[in-house]
């Protein structure tokens, strides 16, 4: 629990402040640390009845010679959960140092209690990291669901609650006009802080929280029984709106399906990491990707990008060499995603309903056929999704999953 690097800081940091030598031992009577380096790794004789009585001594000149390694001073436990881990001991004649005694030693203790906090959360958060990164490649053929749902239960979290996974990226903006992730940043200066955030949303202690590579954050969400579907997108913009608020970061995030097994959970978190990155490809999509809106373009990019430029190529050639193909593009797929309803389909692109006719009078002239046909409209509104997917390749299968 006290480590020697860290009494050797508070040993030397003190001693700076206090004008007297600060020691700091062990459980064993070792001097760990000691504003005079010279007397690290000595024993000093004081402390073993200190530890053993868990009382503070005082020593003059003429005690002091008679124990080994001692000098004039005091000599104090230093006490955590009950035990004694040590002592510190502040040199110089007792009626000068004993006014020091108690402040040194308590705030020693706050110091300890604190670096004792501070390593529990990185192991718990290391921990945390292991466990997502093997739920997201997770293989029923290399490791049995039910060793991940003992480890993760060692940890607190039960796997077989009902979850879903959601996975962030946080971006910062280059000076030189391109957009990166944060490896150019210094994350290790933010990533507690990223993670505090998420932590404030999502605070349910069956919440997993972890980075998963450098700039994305997963979390296994625990889903509630009485939770509305539409409370994890508002969570999530939440999230990326306080990110936001981080001095020039950016964030986005991508949701998966709800999961109750192992297996599911694997599916759940690579769903979200498609989501997030097919939702960037996507123009006017909000920070927030949910997989259920995106199966269609999921499915399209899965089938490679010869395929899609095949199916552009003889569905939508002649549109595409329109100087306002991005419009009827996006009249196609309004129309589509809005039951071929006129109304809704204008309501949803912004535009009078008399627009919306104007540009499908002109798409079934080119095309020559009429948008009413739903098996002509829907081989239109796949070539869209595969126009808007772009040249890229987002299938599962040439994928690094953070």
């Amino acid at each position: 629990m006290l480590s020697p690097s860290l009494a050797q800081e508070i040993a030397g940091d003190t001693s700076a402040v206090i004008g007297f030598n600060v020691l700091i031992t062990d459980a064993d009577g070792m001097v760990i640390g000691s504003g005079d380096t010279h007397r690290v790794g000595t024993f000093h004789e004081a402390s073993v009845e200190v530890i053993r009585t868990q009382e503070p001594a005082t020593h003059n000149a003429s005690q002091a010679h008679r124990l080994q390694g001692v000098r004039p001073g005091v000599t104090l436990p230093l006490v955590t959960d009950g035990q004694a881990v040590g002592t510190v001991g502040i040199t110089g004649t007792p009626a000068q140092v004993r006014r020091f005694g108690l402040l040194v030693k308590r705030q020693t203790e706050i110091l300890l209690r604190e670096s004792v906090m501070l390593r529990s959360r990185l192991l718990a958060e290391r921990a945390a990291e292991k466990l997502l990164a093997d739920l997201a490649s997770y293989d029923p053929q290399v490791v049995e669901g039910d060793f991940l749902v003992f480890r993760a239960a060692e940890l607190g979290f039960d796997l077989r609650l009902r979850r879903v996974a959601v996975a962030f990226e946080v971006t910062v903006p280059d000076t030189g006009g391109r957009r990166h992730g944060t490896p150019t940043r210094d994350m290790a200066l933010v990533r507690s802080e990223l993670l505090r955030t998420v932590r404030e949303v999502f605070a349910d202690p069956q919440d997993i929280i972890a980075t998963t590579a450098p700039g994305w954050i997963g979390v296994l969400h625990r889903l509630q029984p009485d939770q509305p579907e539409a409370a994890l997108s508002v969570g999530c913009r939440r999230v990326t709106d306080l990110i936001a608020a981080q001095g020039g970061l950016t964030a986005r995030a991508g949701i998966g399906e709800p999961a109750a097994s192992v297996g599911a959970l694997h599916d759940s978190y690579q769903d979200a990491c498609d989501a997030l990155r097919l939702g960037a490809r996507l123009a006017g999509r909000a920070p927030v990707h949910v997989i259920t809106d995106l199966r269609v373009h999921q499915v399209l990019a899965a089938v490679g990008q010869p395929a899609r430029n095949r199916l552009l190529d003889l569905t939508a050639r002649d549109l595409r060499a329109q100087p306002d193909w991005p419009v009827l593009r996006d009249t196609i797929t309004a129309w589509c995603e809005n039951g071929f309803n006129l109304v809704r389909a204008s309501a949803a692109l912004h535009v009078h309903r008399n627009t919306v006719v104007y540009r499908m009078n002109k798409i079934e002239q080119i095309t020559g056929r009429p948008l009413r046909e739903h098996r002509t409209t829907m081989a239109l509104y796949l070539a869209c999704l595969a126009d808007q997917l772009g040249s890229g390749d987002t299938s599962r299968s040439s994928q690094v999953l953070p």
